[in-house]
């Protein structure tokens, strides 16, 4: 059995890959797609690497329809997710 010391590609390695693609990541699809904890505490430490990190708000929806092209993520029925806002993020280029 492997120690958790001896991964070298993980769920933090996948996201920044993600991100060197040319994609777009958000809280959601961090969490949900890749299994990081904490999204945004990433995209800090790409910033600190050197990074241009690039920010834009989007509607909760757009991520969740995003998300639904890997998996299937169903809000709950009430909540009003074309009007909740949240942040996606990307590398400039």
């Amino acid at each position: 059995m492997k120690s958790l010391n001896n991964i070298k590609y993980g769920a933090v390695s996948a996201l920044k890959e993600h991100l060197l693609g040319g994609n777009r990541i958000s809280r959601i699809e961090g969490l949900i797609l890749f299994g990081v904890q904490d999204p945004t505490r990433e995209i800090s430490r790409l910033k600190r690497d050197g990074f241009i990190i690039k920010k834009q708000k989007v509607s909760m929806a757009k991520l969740v329809r995003r998300v639904n092209e890997f998996t299937t993520l169903k809000p709950i029925k009430n909540l009003p997710s074309k009007n909740i806002i949240m942040h996606e993020w990307w590398i400039s280029k």
